[in-house]
């Protein structure tokens, strides 16, 4: 062990002394010796700035700084930015702007923001976005962060603070900017995700991995790590149940460990159990492992090949048609008759989307208490009561006997639906007889889920005057070495293949193929983007060849309310026209373009829930208070909000009198899902009918209590109707309840059954759609591309909240810039991904940023959901990069159909273009 050093230290004005190890970082420092917990580590290398604080007032990375080094200074965290219970005009305008989503990026970049304003009290944008460029936000809340240092600087100069948010109303809320729940704790370090929580007598895992693709395991020799004091246990697959468990979602084929060999790039071989992470990495890497490299598989042509590889090892993944080939599954859809169809012009051509990762700033962590009758979890997974199914069935125990606590996920984005590694930690914990703790590495996330990849082929025919007359699609997805959910994702994008659009004739063939990649799932999108970029870029070549632009080409086949889109299921459930009309409107479509600029638009459309079960059940208390129970997970889309605007208004009762409870199994009803852009719909409507089971009691309560009949009485929008007069819900209660005792208790559900013949389960709930449009201009010596204007319109039916629609609608708009513009995952020769964390792999910042990002919404009040509803959060990124590739096409005359549109690949296709 190496010798402590003692140092004195000033943590927000509190003095410290401890003795420290020379190689503990302050980060370490902070969140284990002192329990300050606001700064987060997400990438260890400096470059995600989640981990940032002062010292000295110099904003360093705290995970590169060593504590020693914090020896005499004055180091101040998030905690101390305000007096206890307060928050400062920063940490103030950040809530009131909507600067707050998942929250787990947020005290870093507050801090940032704090050390502008130290050196700036007035900074103009471009000093704002070169100041929080080293804080990443993968919500992409980075417009909302802009409006918060301007709504900062005001308040610091004396101005009147930001009007028209409101933070604890009476009466009417459903359709105002009502501020985050939970938003204040995430912004004073007070919110606790997983990494925070502290589990008495836990051990600390650290997996042990091949920096190849696909190896046989010849051998494992874990003698020296066995050996060191503190290692409590090394295991194996040799050391789990005969045969090795197996689970997943849809297929059990993902094996606790690595079983003869590993199918893809950071596949566990074993892992290690020790009394502190640092002695369980250290253990992990004497782990000696004898290994041979296996021919592999990790582009969707190698894996299509004739000869490939295969992946496959259990014959129940796939259909008989496909035994021997490395086609999980396929899908044919259509209508119409392609083969017989006459066109005009025939566009042809081939379109590649990336693999890229969710790159979630919380890194996937899980804790497990488990013995032979009984298991708790703590995963901030999207679907805890899945995860509950899963590990109840895995371990055969009844559903009673696992208890899954979920804290709120540090962003999801599809990627913490389904289990991971907690299966692993279950069995290390029963074996040890101790609680258990894996808290991944950024790079080791990267090599755990990612997007699928995919290659389009695409054949439109066309009339002479724009009409759409076929569409015939082949698309192939890369799904990685386990199925997962993939194969879903698969099928639901291409399902909708053809788009927003009236097509007379469609043929749709789509696969999903397994590589020995890491196992793709759910990501925001669901498999839309993939397919809408092909699409949209075949309008686009059908506009070019017509003579139409795309506009024009788009509001002539684009499906209006009522028409089908699929022939024979579900409606366009929107005036679809009137968005694409307002993406244009604020694009300025009609108006001259500067010289060397382009204009580019598109459209999407992706299937809401299909089918699924929501429960609620609300508690109205005897003082009118109201604690409301929901299995939803809250990413940072901001459904505790929402569902507690709607509790408000069906009693109401001021917002700071609603409790949301989340994220325990044991304690709140089931919920299907937190996915599909369907909490708002679906749980949303369990909380109105739950609400109105209470509201019928209140008539009942006010005819025991009145001596009246129950037609003198009607409860509506929130007030108790009676014979002499009105008054809330709230205020009844709280003058009747207590004469009855007790409280009144509501339950409320929403389902759609699932429809064994339709394709997808059952009908679309509602559409998604979205249009985006750009302004462009490239500089032709780089590459670059510089966006002027981005421009996103959503039709969501009501905007519950029309603040947290605008977060999500940029949120998503700036995740699609970062596969459009900069994200991939990059494979070497032994299938290893090249470019794992932060340091390699790009993702959007403050200085990625439009110049002007625009989000509007649609309201028509068409939606299922409660007021019209319809679901948001996905809608944005649907459609981003063929409207962005449209707009550099325009610009430059080059067109790119391999993504994403790096400067080398723009600068290489406008030299091939000049050689041309």
């Amino acid at each position: 062990m190496s010798e402590m050093l003692n140092i004195e230290v000033v943590v927000n004005g509190q003095r410290h002394s401890a003795n420290i190890a020379p190689n503990v970082t302050l980060l370490d420092f902070l969140r284990d010796d002192l329990k300050l917990k606001g700064a987060k580590e997400c990438c260890g290398v400096g470059e995600c700035g989640a981990c940032t604080v002062s010292v000295d007032g110099e904003t360093v990375n705290s995970c590169l700084f060593l504590a020693v080094e914090a020896d005499g200074a004055q180091v101040r965290t998030v905690e101390g930015l305000a007096p206890a219970g307060d928050l400062s005009p920063l940490q103030e305008s950040f809530l009131e702007c909507g600067a707050v989503q998942c929250g787990f990026c947020i005290p870093g970049m507050v801090m940032s923001a704090q050390a502008v304003l130290d050196e700036n009290p007035a900074p103009d944008e471009s000093v704002v976005r070169e100041g929080l460029s080293g804080n990443l936000c993968r919500c992409g809340g980075y417009n909302r962060m802009f409006a918060a240092m301007k709504s900062a600087s005001r308040k610091l100069a004396g101005e009147r603070p930001v009007q028209g948010h409101c933070h604890s109303a009476t009466g009417k809320t459903v359709g105002t900017d009502v501020v985050r729940s939970g938003g204040a704790e995430r912004l004073t370090g007070a919110q606790a995700f997983l990494a925070d929580l502290e589990v008495a007598n836990v051990l600390h895992l650290k997996l042990v991995t091949l920096d190849v693709a696909r190896a046989r395991i010849d051998a494992i020799d874990a003698t020296a790590a066995r050996a060191l004091p503190g290692v409590v246990a090394v295991i194996s697959a040799a050391d789990l149940p005969q045969p090795v468990p197996r689970f997943g979602p849809v297929y059990k084929d993902r094996p606790i460990l690595a079983v003869g060999e590993t199918k893809y790039h950071g596949e566990p071989v074993a892992v290690v159990a020790a009394e502190t992470l640092e002695l369980a990495e250290l253990a992990a890497s004497l782990v000696k492992v004898q290994f041979t490299p296996l021919p592999h598989a990790v582009s969707i042509d190698a894996a299509l090949a004739e000869g490939a590889p295969l992946v496959p090892s259990i014959d129940l993944r796939q259909a008989p048609h496909l035994i021997g080939t490395n086609v999980m599954q396929d899908r044919n859809y259509g209508w119409g008759d392609v083969a017989g169809c006459v066109a005009d012009v025939v566009v042809e051509n081939t379109y590649t989307f990336p693999m890229v990762t969710h790159f979630a700033i919380e890194p996937i962590g899980m804790i497990v208490d488990a013995r032979k009758d009984w298991m708790k979890v703590w995963s901030p997974v999207q679907h805890p009561f899945l995860l509950q199914k899963i590990m109840a069935d895995l371990f055969e125990l009844p559903l009673t006997q696992v208890h899954v606590i979920a804290p709120d996920p540090g962003g999801g984005f599809g990627g913490k639906q389904n289990p991971k590694l907690e299966p692993l930690c279950a069995y290390v914990s029963m074996q040890t007889g101790r609680p258990c703790r894996l808290v991944m590495t950024l790079e080791e996330t990267f090599q755990a889920m990612r997007r699928a990849g995919a290659k389009v082929s695409v054949r439109s025919g066309f009339a002479l005057d724009g009409t759409i007359l076929f569409q015939d699609i082949q698309s192939s997805y890369l799904i990685g070495a386990y199925v997962d959910i993939a194969e879903r994702v698969m099928t639901k994008g291409n399902y909708l293949g053809c788009g927003p659009y009236r097509v007379p004739n469609a043929r749709i063939h789509a696969q999903a193929v397994m590589s020995h990649t890491t196992p793709s799932c759910a990501f925001r999108g669901f498999g839309t983007p993939q397919i809408a970029w092909a699409i949209e870029s075949q309008m686009d070549a059908a506009a070019r060849q017509l003579g139409f632009d795309g506009l024009q080409i788009r509001l002539k086949n684009l499906a209006h309310r009522g028409d089908e889109v699929v022939k024979g299921d579900f409606p366009a459930d929107g005036d679809w026209p009137e968005s694409v009309r307002q993406a244009a409107d604020a694009i300025g479509w009609d108006t001259a373009l500067p010289e060397g600029r382009g204009r580019g638009i598109a459209v999407a459309i992706k299937s809401g829930a299909t089918t699924g079960l929501s429960n609620s059940t609300v508690r109205l208390l005897a003082d009118g208070s109201v604690i409301l129970y929901a299995g939803t997970s809250d990413m940072g889309q901001g459904a505790r909000t929402i569902f507690a605007q709607l509790v408000a208004d069906a009693f109401g009762a001021p917002l700071d009198r609603i409790s949301v409870v989340m994220g325990d199994t044991s304690v709140v009803p089931f919920d299907l899902q937190t996915s599909a852009s369907r909490s708002t719909v679906f749980m949303g409507t369990a909380i109105m009918r739950a609400c109105a089971d209470i509201c019928e009691q209140v008539v009942e309560l006010a005819t025991d209590l009145l001596g009246i009949s129950a037609d003198q009485v009607r409860v509506a929008d929130g007030m108790v109707h009676l014979p002499d007069g009105a008054e809330t819900v709230f205020e009844f209660v709280q003058k009747g309840l207590g004469k009855w005792n007790g409280e009144l208790i509501g339950n409320g559900r929403m389902r759609k059954p699932t429809d064994k013949i339709h394709p997808l389960g059952g009908t679309p709930a509602f559409f998604e759609f979205n249009c985006s449009a750009f302004e462009v201009s490239v500089d032709r010596g780089t590459g670059e591309i510089l966006i002027h204007k981005h421009v996103t319109v959503g039709d969501v039916g009501k905007a519950l909240n029309p603040l947290q629609v605008e977060m999500q609608d940029e949120g998503a708009a700036i995740m699609g810039l970062g596969h459009s513009m900069m994200e991939h995952l990059i494979m070497n020769d032994k299938g290893a991904i090249r470019n794992l964390g932060a340091l390699d792999y790009r993702i959007p910042t403050t200085k990625d940023m439009p110049l002007s990002l625009v989000t509007q919404i649609v309201e028509n009040q068409d939606g299922p959901g409660p007021y019209g509803a319809k679901g948001v959060s996905e809608g944005a990124i649907l459609c981003t990069a063929p409207a962005l590739a449209a707009a550099l096409t325009e610009a430059t005359g080059v067109v790119v159909r391999d993504l994403p549109l790096t400067p080398e690949r723009v600068w290489s296709a406008l030299h091939r273009a000049a050689a041309e």
